[in-house]
Formats: C-alpha cells, structure tokens, sequence
C-alpha cells in the first residue's frame, strides 16, 4: 500500500468527495521528487497542480516559514506587517519587465503595479472583476460586461465560473452571475463583433479577461499577434485588458509573466500558484492609475497577505529573480517540448517553458496518470503526471526540474504509451 489505511478511511468518511483521488499519499518531497508513505519515490511532473514552483521544501522558503512562524502568524489587514510591502514592490518590478518572445529580459516599462493580496487565484480573479467595473462605473457610464474565451478556466466561485468558458463547470450550479460572455480563443473578428453588439446577458463591457495559455483547458495558446490586436482594441475603446496569469505566472512560461511574451502590458493581472512556492497565497494587482479607483471598505480579506504567506512569497520570488530561474525554465522547457514531441501517439506539443500539453492519438491519458502512479508498487519510481481529457497529457513541474529528470520520465513514458496504446 502507498497510503495509510487510516488516512483513507478519515478521507472517505469526513471528507467531501469532489475529487477522484489516486491511491497514493504522499508525505515528503524534495526539489522534483515525492516520497509517498511506503517510501517509495515519484518523478514530480504536477508540482502541486502549477503550484510548488521551487521544488519541494525549498531551504530558503522552509527558512523563511520556520522564521515567521515563531514570530507571529496572523494579524489582519487592519495594520501594517513586514514582509507585505516589500512582497508587493517585487511583484511590481516583475510586472514591469520586458522580455522578448522566447521569455528573456529585455528591460523595464517603469509602471507602478499595487497589488492586492488574496489566498487562491479564484479570490484574484474576483478582485479583477471588481477593479474592472469599478473602472466601467467610473470610465464608460456603467458599463459592467467582462468578455472571456471559450475554453478558459478562471476558478470556482460562481463569478469565477460564470467567466470559466466551459459549460462542463457550469451544471448544477445555475442561475450563475451575469455580465459575462465567452468568445472563441484568437478570434479576433468574434471578440470585435461581441464588443460591438454585446448579449442581454452581458451588457456593455468594461474589460477584457484572457488566459496567454488556456491551462485547464488543454493547454491552449494565446497567439501573440492576437494578444497585440486585443490590446490595442482595448486602448482604442477605452477597456481594462486583464490576464489571469494564476497558471502561467512567476516563470511557469520562462517570461515572469507569460502576457510580456507578446510585448504588451496588460491593464489588471491576476496570480496565484507559483507566488509562494505552494503556500496558499493569491493576489490582483493593478497599474498604479486603476488601483487607485479602490478605497477602504471596496474589498478585503482576513487572510490575505498574512505574515506566513508574505514571508514566504518574499522569499520565493527572491530566490527566483537571484537564481535567473527564467533562464532555467526556457532551457529545460525547450528540452521537455522536443522529448515528449518525439514520444509514440504524441502528434503535437503545446505551450511555453515548462507549461506543456502533450496532444495524443489515443486515448489513453487516464491509463497514463493511473500507471504512473502504480510503477512505485513494482519498485520503479513513479511518475506524478496530469491529464485533461482523454487524449492530453498536461506538463507542470516544479521550475527546478533538470533535464537528465525530464529524460527519466520521457523514457519511462515511453514505455507507458507503448505498453497501451
């Protein structure tokens, strides 16, 4: 067995059951490696869904928590706290960095992001929406529509869901929140046309929310050419152009963002995920001009930007920014693309640095992630894949990961693929 007994009668029990969990438990990890609770060893290829982006139990991040957890933990947004400020001045400086298209600085916008700091990325795209109509109330005489893309994924509350544009998340869970439309990912003509005459349901719109790479989707790119032309449809009309960058922030793409790859700057981004390293931290931030429209008593959070989660968010993006992690992730995203590229019933590769979708000819990507999982119990390492779908196999380690790790899985994937298909 690879999980304690008794944990999983807990689970089962106690527990709500809104996920399919894999028999397997894990209780230790080290960089791109997971201990499971037999001992046995697993090749990391999820990173805690996009999240654990150092590795795991990065000594700088263990550092920086072992520290403030002997300080104080929580005090609340009433007050001012170390850590906090100094969080949000990196994230500004990440923000306003320029890159090229492969993900490498090019230099600085010198914009002053404010940020706004939640727990998980459906809190941040919560405090999008209401940046953007606040910026409609006060702008464009009310108007309050946010047009997403079919295919997104922006969280699970139920605005979160209303701008998700997959009706699969949407079931049960109606009447849903209005002011929201999809449109097709880089259809520029259909994002023209529902601007132009915007549904009953919508409304005018106020602003424009876009994933650069549609990652619970399927890992579906944004073209950069059409990232320009919807940033420059915003700047003619007067639109908040927002990023949900929950995903393919902080490195995930090689770029500290992924929208800079287009050479554009959007208006409000949202993040999560990879800000701390895993620990539970959200947060919104906006250029300095749009931040401002927000006063005392517009949004809060009793959580949000508490000392643990800016202490370590602190030392995250530090030690990413010192370490030139981007350059890292391009290398080792380059190298993951052409070997999953090369596999058996592979017949495309999608994605940026080491976010990667692996589009197969089969289906065959549950079995996959099942017999992954199940190598440990022959006294292989296993392998922590993902999928979506039937036929996509969906690629996010931790940003550490090296390439003779990435060689280890594809080899042994390989042998998976050819093994069922």
């Amino acid at each position: 067995m690879r999980v304690n007994d008794e944990d999983v009668r807990l689970d089962d029990s106690y527990v709500m059951h809104t996920y399919a969990r894999l028999p397997v438990e894990f209780v230790e990890g080290h960089g791109a490696v997971l201990v499971d609770a037999c001992g046995n060893e697993y090749l990391d290829f999820l990173a805690g869904i996009g999240s654990v982006s150092l590795g795991h139990a990065h000594p700088a991040l263990v550092s920086a928590l072992q520290e403030q957890a002997s300080k104080v933990w929580q005090v609340g947004n009433y007050y001012y706290e170390q850590h906090r400020g100094e969080l949000a001045r990196r994230i500004s400086e990440l923000l306003s960095a320029t890159t090229d298209e492969t993900g490498a600085a090019t230099g600085s916008t010198g914009t002053v992001w404010k940020t706004f700091f939640a727990n998980t990325g459906a809190e941040a795209n919560e405090g999008a929406f209401k940046l953007a109509r606040r910026w409609g109330e006060r702008n464009l005489g009310g108007a309050s529509g946010i047009v997403t893309a079919r295919m997104s994924f922006h969280g699970r509350t139920l605005a979160t869901l209303s701008a998700t544009g997959q009706e699969v998340f949407h079931k049960s869970f109606g009447p849903l929140p209005s002011g929201f439309c999809s449109v097709p990912l880089n259809d520029y003509d259909a994002l023209v046309a529902t601007l132009d005459n915007p549904p009953e349901e919508m409304g005018a719109a106020c602003a424009v929310l876009l994933e650069c790479i549609q990652g619970e989707g399927g890992v579906w790119p944004a073209d950069l050419e059409y990232l320009r032309k919807v940033r420059e449809l915003c700047d003619e009309r007067g639109l908040m152009l927002m990023v949900d960058e929950v995903q393919t922030g902080f490195f995930r793409t090689g770029a500290p963002f992924s929208y800079m790859r287009a050479g554009i700057e959007p208006d409000i981004v949202a993040m999560a995920k990879g800000i701390a390293g895993g620990f539970p931290t959200g947060a919104v931030a906006a250029r300095e001009e749009v931040a401002d429209l927000m006063v005392p008593g517009d949004h809060g959070s009793t959580f949000g930007g508490n000392p643990l989660a800016a202490a370590v968010g602190c030392a995250c993006v530090k030690t990413m920014v010192d370490e030139d992690l981007g350059a890292h992730v391009r290398e080792v995203g380059e190298h993951l693309a052409k070997r999953l590229a090369a596999l058996p019933h592979v017949v495309e590769v999608r994605g940026a640095g080491l976010m990667r979708g692996a589009q197969l000819d089969a289906p065959i990507a549950t079995p996959l992630v099942d017999e992954g999982i199940a190598l440990a119990a022959e006294g292989e390492r296993g392998l922590v894949l993902n999928h979506i779908g039937d036929s996509i196999l969906r690629f996010l380690p931790p940003l550490v990961v090296t390439n003779e790790q990435v060689d280890q899985m594809a080899d042994t994937l390989e042998r998976l693929i050819i093994g069922l298909a």
